[in-house]
């Protein structure tokens, strides 16, 4: 089986130090889980060891033969495939055409063997489990389809060591069980699995051993087998971490946000939202729950003005909204976390102090007479970076070069700054590590205790039962269920099964 050592990695970028002498091994057989908060280093390490970057000192090992490794494709010869946590994959291509790209294998005249390329994905596809389509389009796929593309990619390319770099920052819960299923069958063929996290209750779950990374240097080895959750946040972190919420009651005050018999189509013109009613009120959090998928994205966006509504009414604070347009909603005191940062909460190629004033870089204090005032931007992006710990070099740092949790942060960060009334927080810990999470459903209690109303758009069942005061359950566009008060994990999975109770 295959086995393989980094000694000693060190990684710089100017004077930030990313990686500082890791020593990680791992062999066929097994999964690791490299867990760590965002801006940790994990995800630079791994780049080193598929050949991205190339390491300022230490060596890398495979089956006790020392390898450099001057491109992603030196990684890929030597049995290294890495799965991103943002797909690398052409929509328009098929299944089979993403796969081979880079790689493709021509015959007779240089036509390419589609047919025979198909025939092996196929192959592959049903040796895993991962049964996906090879003739299939890319942007027909559900999210969780497209990432097994992703592991067809490197398995086609006969991977021994497969990094799974935040592979579940995506996913909905059926997926990730998925997942972890599909890397245990991965395990047991002899593969060697690196999986890199900041979900405590995912490496406990999956893994057969974990390193913990923290500000680019292991800090401590865990068996999961006796590891708490405590324990590991603790080591992550490098602090106690509280990881249960303490909030009072709710006093709910007047209505903030009615929505009456809204339905919304879909991009497909598909009915997305069919016919919901329900309010957000001064002092509550309102969690909408539900799998991906049944109405939550077209629901939100119908809320802050990205997308028209088919029929309904919204209305914010007594004012009715027909069809308003983002920045008039955003001017109104409606604040928004979308569900996809890199697609709508960022511009990759703006600094990070740009994106925090994209809300109001139009306006004082940051514009003066139609000249921006950078000194102010600097100042206040200053404040936010350190209040809602955006791991980055400097202000000016480019949206695009922050690790995912960071931009999520960065995000947050922004929307919960200014002055709030009314938020709509959808995923908003998507792809955030323990000690960030822990500080945004601080800052969520906090505004609500404050007056305002929240409406809580979540996949993740514990967040919705950590933080809502009522629960809405979405099933196929419709409200199937709602719950007043404490109800138990296993009826709003039902609900959200379909069932209504």
């Amino acid at each position: 089986m295959v086995s393989i050592e980094l000694k000693n990695i060190s990684k710089s970028f100017g004077p930030v130090t990313a990686n500082k002498d890791i020593n990680i091994f791992a062999k066929g057989g097994e999964i690791l889980g490299l867990l760590g908060e965002n801006g940790a280093g994990k995800t630079t390490l791994m780049n080193v060891l598929s050949g991205l970057y190339r390491p300022d000192s230490g060596t890398i090992s495979i089956n006790n033969e020392e390898k450099t490794f001057d491109s992603p494709r030196d990684a890929i010869s030597a049995g290294i495939g890495m799965v991103h946590q943002h797909f690398m994959l052409v929509p328009i291509f098929s299944v089979t055409e993403n796969v081979i790209l880079g790689n493709e294998e021509t015959g007779f005249a240089n036509f390419l063997k589609l047919s025979e390329s198909e025939r092996k994905v196929k192959e592959i596809s049903e040796k895993y489990s991962l049964f996906v389509d090879p003739k299939e389009k890319i942007e027909r796929l559900p999210v969780g389809s497209q990432q097994r593309v992703e592991i067809i990619k490197v398995l086609f390319r006969s991977a021994e060591v497969l990094i799974f770099d935040e592979p579940t920052a995506v996913l909905t819960p059926q997926e990730v069980a998925e997942l972890f299923n599909i890397m245990n069958s991965l395990k047991a063929t002899g593969k060697a699995i690196i999986f890199i996290t900041h979900k405590l209750h995912e490496v406990l779950e999956v893994c057969d051993r974990i390193s913990i990374l923290r500000a680019g240097e292991i800090v401590g080895e865990a068996d999961p087998k006796v590891a708490s959750n405590k324990e590991l946040a603790n080591m992550m972190v490098g602090r106690p971490v509280n990881l249960s919420l303490e909030r009072r009651s709710s006093k709910p005050g007047k209505i903030l946000l009615d929505v009456k018999n809204l339905s919304v189509l879909s991009e497909k013109l598909d009915l997305a939202v069919s016919d919901i009613s329900f309010d957000v009120k001064e002092g509550e959090i309102v969690g909408v729950a539900g799998v991906q998928g049944n109405g939550q994205t077209e629901l939100v966006e119908a809320l802050t003005g990205l997308r028209s509504s088919l029929s309904g009414k919204i209305s914010y604070f007594g004012q009715m909204v027909p069809n308003m347009n983002p920045r008039k909603i955003h001017q109104i005191g409606v604040r928004h976390i979308p569900e996809d940062r890199q697609k709508s909460g960022i511009i990759g190629n703006f600094s990070v102090g740009e994106n925090l004033i994209l809300n109001n870089y139009y306006a004082a204090p940051y514009s003066k007479h139609l000249k921006m005032d950078w000194d102010v931007v600097s100042i206040e992006s200053q404040k936010i970076i350190k209040n809602f710990d955006i791991r980055t070099p400097s202000n000016d740092t480019l949206a695009q070069n922050l690790s995912g949790g960071n931009q999520q942060k960065l995000v947050v960060g922004r929307e919960m700054s200014s002055h709030v009334d009314f938020l709509i927080a959808s995923q908003p810990t998507r792809g955030i590590d323990v000690g960030s999470i822990e500080y945004i459903h601080e800052q969520l209690i906090k505004s609500r205790n404050a007056g305002n109303g929240i409406l809580l758009v979540s996949t993740e069942l514990e967040e919705i039962l950590a933080l809502s005061d009522r629960i809405i359950v979405l099933f196929r566009g419709r409200i199937i269920k709602e719950f007043e008060s404490n109800p138990a994990p296993e009826q709003i999975g039902l609900a959200m099964a379909g069932h209504s109770i």
